[in-house]
């Protein structure tokens, strides 16, 4: 019944580059297991908010289970109805963050530091902020590269749609070197442990017995209790734990105003939206400091995938498109955060236009914008001249910048409200 050794998705595409690999699965470790200010369930719950905005069912359901691991309080599965006021109050951000950046302002973050029973503390919104745009980035790369379940040719993906919905292989993170694993904490076992699967089997019974319990006592004695709808008692939970997830979650629960979307940055707010200006406000210079100092470390480590992915050869796809490697990559990265409203003083964005081919560029828009029209013919599609592994590269990049465009946002909204 084990999955142990098989890696999982996201992964196994990072894999083309294990340097990268390596700060990833060392960044996410500390994001989700290592001593933060947000409780691990908490994080787990908001990795799932913040996937189900671009309706990504397979870090959805990675999630679920992650979350279940930690002690996470199942009915909260049911959808943001049933969680905690304090957590239901993100949602406005990740909604902001997900789709316009660039609407983020200090009121928002007023909002959420005001002082009440429900109040967010600094250290844990900065938290939440990074999980955020983590998940919306990874949401990005995995729609990109075909992880989504539903979007999966064969030998790309993790699961295909069987007869009642989609059949989602569970795994852990698992690191592809001794090196990767030697990252990992010793004590943590990964979600395909038999035991660790049939506890969650156990948990999963004792608690539709209590729930099927307390449906007897509402409709009191004599009276005839209607059978429940299949899951309702855990909400979107799975309906079956095992090697498999089976039956596709419905994320709607999950979002708060689905209709909420990408609009162009230019088309958005007419004269009052006003271009980010990264001279003005940098991760180097500002980003970087801020979110160190209110969540320990996670800099550094943030700073590290940057650097690495930066550092990424994929000469071919540079010259075939004659230029160098550079200003090839610089040309993906800005032209990523030009869509995002942050333009650079220093930059001409005609070599935009000019370095990168048509179908690219509406490649590179669709997985950061709206990954969730990604298909797998658009991934096979674009550039079949060119590697796999350099495919993959032009997601990591998207990535990347996308996770920097919406940190950047958030840590001057964050900045302007601590200064105001």
């Amino acid at each position: 019944c084990s999955l142990r050794g098989r890696l999982e998705a996201v992964a196994q595409q990072m894999g083309y580059h294990p340097q990268y690999l390596e700060s990833f699965l060392r960044m996410q470790h500390y994001l989700l297991h290592m001593d933060g200010p947000l409780p691990f369930d908490c994080r787990h719950y908001i990795a799932i908010m913040a996937a189900a905005r671009h309706r990504c069912q397979y870090l959805v359901n990675l999630h679920l289970l992650q979350f279940l691991r930690v002690g996470g309080d199942p009915h909260w599965l049911r959808g943001l109805d049933y969680i905690p006021p304090k957590l239901r109050k993100l949602s406005e951000i990740n909604k902001i963050l997900a789709h316009r950046p660039w609407l983020i302002g200090k009121e928002h973050i007023e909002k959420l530091l005001k002082i009440s029973e429900q109040s967010w503390s600094l250290a844990e919104l900065v938290h939440a902020v990074v999980l955020l745009a983590h998940y919306h980035a990874l949401a990005s790369f995995a729609f990109g590269c075909g992880c989504e379940p539903e979007a999966c040719p064969e030998g790309r993906g993790v699961g295909a749609s069987t007869g009642g919905g989609l059949r989602v292989a569970v795994a852990a993170w698992a690191p592809q070197q001794a090196a990767v694993s030697a990252l990992l904490s010793p004590r943590r076992q990964s979600l395909d442990s038999c035991v660790e699967l049939e506890c969650l089997r156990e948990r999963f019974h004792r608690l539709q017995v209590e729930n099927e319990a307390r449906e007897e006592l509402r409709a009191g004695p004599g009276r005839r209790r209607a059978a429940p709808a299949a899951g309702s008692a855990l909400g979107a939970t799975p309906a079956r734990l095992g090697g498999e997830l089976c039956g596709a979650v419905d994320l709607s629960c999950y979002v708060q105003d689905p209709g909420f979307g990408y609009q162009e940055f230019a088309q958005c707010g007419g004269d009052q939206l006003q271009t980010f200006r990264a001279q003005d406000y940098s991760w180097e210079d500002h980003g970087f400091s801020l979110v160190n100092r209110l969540y320990s470390d996670i800099g550094h480590l943030l700073d590290e995938k940057f650097r690495k992915v930066d550092a990424l050869q994929s000469c071919s796809m540079a010259k075939r498109q004659g230029c160098e490697h550079a200003t090839f990559k610089r040309g993906i990265w800005n032209y990523i955060h030009c869509m995002f409203g942050i333009r650079y003083d220093d930059y001409d964005y005609a070599e935009v236009n000019h370095f990168l081919e048509r179908i690219l560029k509406l490649y590179i828009k669709t997985v950061t914008c709206s990954p969730e029209k990604m298909n797998p013919e658009m991934f096979e599609r674009f550039w079949k001249q060119f590697k796999h592994s350099e495919k993959v590269h032009v997601n990591l990049l998207v990535l990347e910048a996308r996770l920097q465009a919406e940190l950047l946002y958030a840590l001057r909204a964050i900045t302007h409200y601590m200064v105001s």
